[in-house]
Formats: structure tokens, C-alpha cells, sequence
């Protein structure tokens, strides 16, 4: 029998390889961050959803080592249908091996209408209509009659008032129309699908632009392994589809890049030539300069932390909201006296309006302040002002008067070799101070980067007090890390120019 999953259908349109190397080579498959956090979101929306339609019972079941009991969810599926349940979610089916779990089967007449519930903006992503496609042909051939197919989605502008509106945080669009378009391809790409996983021999296929659309793939480190390090896919700020074409025209080396030299601005070729020959540090006084003029002391360098729920749980805030919950703050004076302030707000409230309140106590509305990427922390004071309006004048003063450490960089003022072709922080400050323990977030405890901070902060108000201090004290010392470090890069354009 041949054995295939609603998320393994999704895979194999994205790339046949995907499913394949799941089965044969499991070990290859690296998840980032991001990933994990949308599978997070995406449990998390699916729990909720399931109240859409008042009453529902659901079928989730689990063995006793914590696997899925799949049995016992279609038999309960099958059991409920028969009662005649009119919401029944996680409906499980199997056809002849072919398994889908319907995130809400909502009885409509003699027949059932399809629910699948997503956790992003927009049903319009044909990855959906896969989905549903593959659903609704699983559901006929066990003789369901399926109705109508629906994409549930979040609306990112719904406004959270204190009690938690489920009409108005979701958004149902109809996709049968879609569906019916796509439901002809299932048979046959299941027919190639069985080919492809019943043979053991890795299928060979290329790298595309599958390899980002719709989703990054997982085993895209595993994919470009033989390709030469570095190769053409980490030149800086170059769109995936373009790299895929050079990749697609033989250019893979940075050998072959700088011989072709079609896609090499002035910042890219300085990536390119200083991989292949160091060259110490390529340094533009000039430009250098005329970046540190525009600033003046006392300079207060700043960073926010931030946390970002799907689901908002603050009176005021929307969905995926970026909410600062944590900032430090070092300040440089003319004679090289250096203060940090910070603040950390609690995770069982709101923690904007203190943040708001302290920072205004901190900054001076006409002082100079220095972020790494100004953009991200200019739009969340803007968050701020709008909030809070009575502290909105001081607060847009702060957002006004901020200048921007990246552009040194960004701008091709400053490089070596061991950036290698990134100017974010956590690449430009160990490539200035290689070896420097004070400066290595590999050496802070608990926290490293901004996504464990994220996931960390919400869970600090479950934590018994000495963990939860503990946790505290490690974000606290991973913020203050990314302010101290601007120091030292500020420190460093001021010494070379």
C-alpha cells in the first residue's frame, strides 16, 4: 500500500524531493527558527479556530508514548458522523493509504463543508488550494459528500479590545471554485508521487526557485552541499530567482561569478574579490567621515526586543503586532564615559506603557540616538506615540533624531573579508573583534539571539521565581550585549576614519 499525508502531498508540489528525502534521509533536515515559529502559530490558530462554529467535538487522540493514535481518529471521525456532529475538527481519513485530517468538517444538509484553517493574512496562496485539493479527493473517494471548501485566515487588522472576537480575528473565504480547477491534477500527481516514493534511488532533481516558493526548504543546506563554499547563493542582497539563474547558467563559484560579472554592483564585487583574496579591511575615510559628522554627543545607542503573538493578548494591539517588551540603552559622552540604562517589562501585562514611560525618562527628545537597522526601531516608537498619545510629542521627537549604524556598511564604507557578504550585527561585530569573548553572543547564557528572546518572554510568567530570575537576567544580558556592541563598532569607524 502506498502511504501518503496531506502535508507530504503539499511538499511534493512544492519539489518531489522534499517528501523523498523526509522518508530516506530524515537527518538532513534542518528547520530555522522562522519555521518553527510558523508551525507554532499555526497549532496555536488551528486550537482556536475550532470555536468558530459554537459546539464542535474533536478527534485528537494520542497513544501512550505521545505519537498521534491515527486509528482511533477516523474511527472516532466515522463515529461522530454518524451521530451526526455538525462541527467535528481534525475529521480523520484515510483512502486506501492516502491519510488527511480536516481542520473543521462543518455539516451542511446531507454533506459536509471543508474548513482549513491557516495562520497568515492571505488565503490567496495556491499552496492552500493544494491543500483543500487534496482534502476534498480524500473525502470523495470515502464517500463523503464535500459541499463547499473554505480558507480560514487571520485579519491582520482585527483590533483586540480586552475579549477576544473570533468572527473578527478570522477571515472564511470560499476556494471551491479553485479547488474544483485543481482537483483534476491530484490523481495523476499521486500517481508520480508513488513512483518517486517507492524507489530508493534519490530523484534528481535541481535546484529552482522550489527551493523558496512557497516555503524555504529544509534540506536546501543538504541540496547545495557540493557546491563550492562560498558559492553564488550567498552574494549579498541578490533576488533568490537571480541567483537560480546564474546557478542554472553554470555560475556557481565566485570565480565564475567574477568572470561573468553580470549581477556585480560595486558592493557585491568587494564581496566577491575579498573571498577570493583577502585583502584586509577595505576602508572609505571619506565616506566614513562624512557618516560621524552627522552625528553628536552625548550618543545614546538603543535596541528593542520584542515579541510578536499571532494572537494579540493586549488591549489595543493586532495580530502579529511587533510589541517591544525590552530596550537597552548605552550612552557615550565626549569624554568617553559610558552609562547603561535598560528595562524589561513583566510578561503577565501589557509592558508598553511602562517601556513608554521609562524611555522618555532616558532619552531626551533632542539628543542623537544610534540603532543597527533604524527602521525596525523607528516604526515601533511610532507604535508607541500612536498608543500613548500624551507621550507622543517626546516620543516622535526620539524617532526623528535617530541615525542608522548600518549604513557605514550598507553603503560599502566599510568591509573585510570575514563578513562575508553580510552586514547584519551579528556578522559585522566578529568580523571587527574576531576572538573577542566579551563580544561572542555564543558565550551569554539562555538567550543568543532575537528569536529565543521572543519565545523566551512570554514564558517568564509560568516560571517558578528563580528560573524566571534566571531568565530575566539572560535577556537583560543578550540586550545589553547588542547596545554594548554598537559601541564597539562605533568605536572602530571612529578609529579607521
Amino acid at each position: 500500500m502506498f502511504y501518503f499525508s496531506k502535508s507530504k502531498y503539499c511538499d511534493f508540489n512544492q519539489c518531489p524531493k522534499i517528501p523523498w528525502l523526509k522518508k530516506f534521509k530524515p537527518e538532513e533536515y534542518v528547520i530555522d527558527a522562522g519555521t518553527q515559529a510558523r508551525f507554532d502559530a499555526g497549532n496555536a490558530v488551528g486550537d482556536l479556530a475550532m470555536g468558530l462554529f459554537g459546539d464542535f467535538v474533536e478527534v485528537t487522540s494520542y497513544r501512550a508514548d505521545g505519537s498521534l493514535d491515527l486509528n482511533k481518529m477516523k474511527a472516532l471521525t466515522l463515529q461522530y458522523i454518524a451521530e451526526g456532529k455538525e462541527n467535528i475538527c481534525e475529521a480523520s481519513f484515510d483512502f486506501e493509504g492516502l491519510y488527511c485530517a480536516v481542520d473543521i468538517l462543518r455539516k451542511r444538509g446531507d454533506g459536509y463543508d471543508i474548513y482549513e484553517v491557516k495562520s497568515s493574512a492571505s488565503p490567496e496562496n495556491h499552496v492552500y488550494i493544494v491543500d483543500t485539493s487534496y482534502q476534498k479527493y480524500v473525502l470523495e473517494k470515502c464517500g463523503v459528500k464535500v459541499g463547499k471548501v473554505f480558507i480560514i485566515t487571520i485579519d491582520t487588522g482585527y483590533v483586540f479590545d480586552g475579549v477576544l472576537d473570533l468572527h473578527k480575528f478570522f477571515k472564511i473565504s470560499e476556494v471551491t471554485a479553485l479547488v474544483d480547477e485543481e482537483i483534476g491534477r491530484v490523481e495523476d500527481t499521486l500517481k508520480e508521487a508513488e513512483k518517486i516514493m517507492r524507489s530508493k534511488t534519490e530523484p534528481a532533481i535541481d535546484l529552482s526557485a522550489a527551493c523558496r516558493d512557497p516555503y524555504p526548504c529544509a534540506f536546501f543546506g543538504y541540496c547545495t552541499k557540493n557546491l563550492p563554499s562560498p558559492s553564488v547563493f550567498d552574494l549579498y542582497y541578490l533576488g533568490f530567482e537571480k541567483k537560480i539563474a546564474l546557478y542554472k547558467r553554470g555560475i556557481c563559484s565566485y570565480e565564475e561569478v567574477l568572470k561573468d560579472g553580470s549581477e556585480l554592483n560595486d558592493i557585491r564585487r568587494r564581496q566577491v574579490e575579498y573571498a577570493l583574496e583577502d585583502r584586509g579591511t577595505y576602508i572609505d575615510k571619506e565616506g566614513i567621515k562624512g557618516f560621524l559628522q552627522t552625528l553628536s554627543y552625548p550618543l545614546y545607542f538603543f535596541d528593542f526586543e520584542t515579541v510578536q503573538p499571532v494572537i494579540p493578548c493586549y488591549i489595543g494591539t493586532r495580530p502579529y503586532q511587533q510589541i517591544p517588551v525590552q530596550y537597552s540603552l548605552h550612552i557615550l559622552h565626549a569624554d568617553g564615559t559610558l552609562e547603561h540604562r535598560e528595562f524589561l517589562g513583566r510578561s503577565e501585562e501589557d509592558p508598553r506603557r511602562a517601556l513608554a514611560e521609562r524611555l522618555v525618562k532616558d532619552i531626551p527628545a533632542d539628543v542623537c540616538v544610534l540603532a543597527y537597522n533604524k527602521k525596525f526601531e523607528c516604526a515601533r516608537i511610532k507604535e508607541l506615540a500612536e498608543a500613548f498619545p500624551d507621550l507622543s510629542g517626546h516620543l516622535l521627537k526620539i524617532r526623528d533624531n535617530f541615525k542608522d549604524l548600518l549604513d557605514p556598511f550598507q553603503k560599502g564604507f566599510y568591509y573585510n573579508r570575514d563578513m562575508g557578504g553580510s552586514f547584519s550585527i551579528k556578522s559585522v561585530l566578529p568580523a571587527i573583534y574576531p576572538g573577542d569573548p566579551e563580544l561572542d553572543y555564543h558565550n551569554l547564557n539562555g538567550v543568543h539571539n532575537g528569536s529565543e528572546a521572543m519565545e523566551l518572554f512570554p514564558r517568564l510568567k509560568d516560571m517558578p521565581k528563580a528560573e524566571r530570575e534566571q531568565a530575566e537576567n539572560d535577556l537583560l544580558k543578550y540586550c545589553a550585549l547588542d547596545t554594548f556592541g554598537l559601541v564597539k563598532i562605533y568605536e572602530e569607524l571612529k578609529r579607521v576614519s
